[in-house]
């Protein structure tokens, strides 16, 4: 996965934690010995993400490199490896189905293909209307629950097309006013 140079980020500020949060910046790199400051990257990247928007932009992974004294590309190196990770602006709700081998054998594939139309979307991209972003993960633990996938932190286990119909409208009436 690259890092997709579609925006203009010239126009976009500079990120910057509050001094609360740099304490907190500051307690992370503490935990780790002298010139190992790369080592609280991932807690960083959360805390980036978290702060600024739910997402990692170019100009916010820039930010987390200059804090860590690295290069911007081993930040960039981390947030795009890692799916936890978002590296463009997501909808207000984020599906993760699992991919791998227990949960394709029981159908995800159909499970994503159907998520697919159903949101008229591919994976990687968020509905119309910004409530959803469809995303694959490598599994998510729970391989004898299949298919399934993972919205925030909860799991929603054994899919089938009628229970993502039934968790597609939940989530738009919970986040629907928000």
């Amino acid at each position: 996965m690259s890092i997709s140079v579609t925006h203009n980020y010239t126009d976009q500020p500079e990120p910057e934690f509050s001094a609360e949060k740099l304490l907190e910046v500051q307690r992370f790199i503490n935990m780790y010995p002298e010139g190992k400051q790369k080592s609280a990257l991932m807690r960083i990247l959360h805390l980036a993400e978290e702060e600024f928007g739910g997402w990692l932009s170019v100009p916010t992974m820039n930010y987390v490199a200059r804090l860590l004294n690295i290069q911007p590309i081993e930040v960039y190196e981390v947030a795009t490896f890692y799916t936890m990770f978002n590296i463009e602006k997501p909808g207000k709700v984020v599906l993760e189905v699992c991919r791998t081998g227990p949960c394709m054998l029981v159908g995800s594939d159909q499970i994503i293909e159907y998520i697919e139309n159903k949101l008229d979307i591919k994976v990687g991209q968020t509905s119309a209307d910004g409530m959803f972003t469809l995303k694959t993960a490598e599994c998510l633990g729970a391989c004898g629950y299949g298919p399934m996938l993972q919205c925030g932190k909860h799991y929603h286990e054994h899919l089938t097309p009628a229970k993502v119909d039934e968790l597609l409208d939940t989530l738009r009436k919970e986040h629907s006013d928000k």
